[in-house]
């Protein structure tokens, strides 16, 4: 069953994103945040539950979550406030996790994501604070369970779409244009490997032009984008088969099994928790100024989908082209600067999406760690562009530079001895060669065989070791053969 072409049902989905931030210390403690420390090591007496223990909020958790709420076009709070959802487990050691219930900080946004065939706007409802729990780790002891409460109290803020996705490939586009723009911020580095991006997914069905909403499942345990994808499409065509065959959809949790690509069921309706929210009595409101406001907008960068236009727009690049390069921050940002000293943006596009990307994918690696510095690729495509190198011996010097790249182009090209020559006292000896030795290719030329150019170019291209100017040499054999 291909659940996006099914005629009788169409699916309803929401995402709930988790997105852990960049910040140096947890939410409401001095404690650091850093992921990788050995367990148990970024606690203090707050993390563990101790009594007395007094929460202090963080102030960046208040500004990144408003850069987020500004640049999805969120209405922002004056005034919210924090709430305590209670429940009990062995990782929350205080009980209740710091969180925001009735009063979030941004609301009533929007993101516009892009497919194959058509965009969509996906409405936000409402992004808030909040504090993660620790980790349970069940597979390192044949026995018991282990806790490790670093992670208790980082802060997290959690973005929970309208139910307006209809296909697993909307889901799979709004949770990537997501990670992108907490990228750009530099608010979350995205990685759902490592648990800083979370995503949960309410999936229903219900029969195509009827506006009331079915019974929903919670999709968890979703550790990647491809399994967001794979669960929600698996759930949908779950919930198909059973209402097609005389069933019942039951509001329930499942976890996705991303081995046996099949949910299980995790809790019931009855057995869901009742959090028991109330307002947080150790903290104040969080208050919003307008200056506040007006300080973070100045802060945001230009955001992916705007730089991505103004690329095609002013730098003339191709959809795919400007899309790709400005995916990644980053790597627009190399791009402009490269730009800044060789404004050829095509070609330095071209470059940057052949060897620069071929590279960072060999070495699996970042482009804020590549080695060539933008003015040295920006030499090496002024030189193409110039005619001093083909395109050949680019690609070798360019390699060379990933070695060495403190050498100017310029001398690796000389010390690779790839230069081309257009002098003329140089070519027309070769060029003269060329012909003599082959008369009757040029008597083919001369009654009509034009494409014989190619061959009389890659002639003197070999006598010469890959040194002439290809189109010096066209030029003057062209010359040569038709006077």
């Amino acid at each position: 069953m291909t659940t996006i072409q099914h005629k009788k049902y169409e699916a309803v989905i929401g995402l709930e994103v988790h997105a852990q931030l960049l910040t140096r210390t947890k939410a409401f403690t001095p404690v650091s945040s850093e992921y990788g420390a050995l367990p148990n090591r970024n606690i203090s007496p707050l993390c563990l539950g101790h009594p007395g223990t007094l929460p202090v909020l963080n102030e960046k958790l208040v500004e990144y979550i408003i850069k987020l709420g500004l640049a999805t076009g969120c209405s922002v709070a004056e005034k919210s406030i924090f709430a305590r959802k209670n429940y009990f487990y062995p990782d929350l050691p205080k009980g209740y996790q710091i969180s925001q219930y009735e009063t979030p900080i941004c609301f009533e946004g929007e993101l516009r994501i892009d497919l194959d065939q058509y965009s969509k706007t996906i409405g936000i409802t409402r992004i808030h604070m909040e504090e993660d729990a620790g980790k349970s780790i069940h597979d390192q002891d044949p026995y018991h369970t282990l806790i490790d409460l670093n992670r208790a109290g980082t802060p997290l803020i959690e973005i929970v779409s309208e139910p307006d996705l209809r296909t697993p490939q909307e889901a799979y586009a709004y949770l990537t244009k997501i990670r992108q723009i907490v990228r750009y911020l530099e608010i979350c580095d995205g990685n759902m490997e490592e648990g800083s991006l979370r995503c949960d997914a309410n999936v229903s069905i219900r029969p195509r032009g009827q506006k009331e909403f079915g019974t929903r499942t919670e999709l968890k345990n979703m550790n990647s984008f491809r399994n967001v994808e794979k669960a929600i499409t698996f759930e949908i065509e779950r919930q198909i088969d059973l209402v097609e065959s005389g069933g019942t959809v039951v509001q329930q949790t499942l976890l996705w099994d991303p081995v046996k690509l099949v949910t299980r069921n995790m809790r019931s309706k009855e057995e869901a928790h009742d959090y028991r929210y109330f307002p947080e009595p150790d903290l104040p409101p969080v208050i919003v100024t307008q200056q506040m406001l007006d300080e973070l907008r100045a802060e945001l960068p230009e955001l992916p989908t705007v730089r991505q236009q103004r690329f095609q727009d002013q730098m003339g690049l191709p959809e795919e082209a400007a899309q790709t390069i400005t995916e990644n921050r980053y790597l627009a940002d190399y791009f402009e600067e490269i730009c800044s000293y060789h404004n050829d943006p095509k070609a330095v596009s071209n470059l940057l999406l052949t060897e620069v990307l071929r590279v960072l994918n060999e070495k699996k690696t970042d482009i804020r760690d590549f080695p060539i510095s933008a003015e040295s690729l920006a030499s090496l495509t002024a030189m193409k562009a110039e005619d001093k190198i083909s395109s050949s011996a680019m690609q070798q010097i360019f390699n060379a530079l990933i070695e060495e790249p403190d050498q100017p182009p310029l001398e690796m090209a000389k010390k690779l001895n790839l230069l081309q020559v257009s002098d003329q006292s140089f070519l027309e000896p070769i060029i003269r060669e060329v012909l003599l030795a082959n008369p009757d290719e040029v008597q083919r030329y001369k009654e009509g065989k034009k494409a014989l150019i190619g061959f009389f170019i890659g002639e003197v291209m070999k006598r010469s070791r890959g040194k002439a100017n290809p189109k010096q040499v066209k030029e003057t054999i062209t010359k040569e053969l038709e006077s």
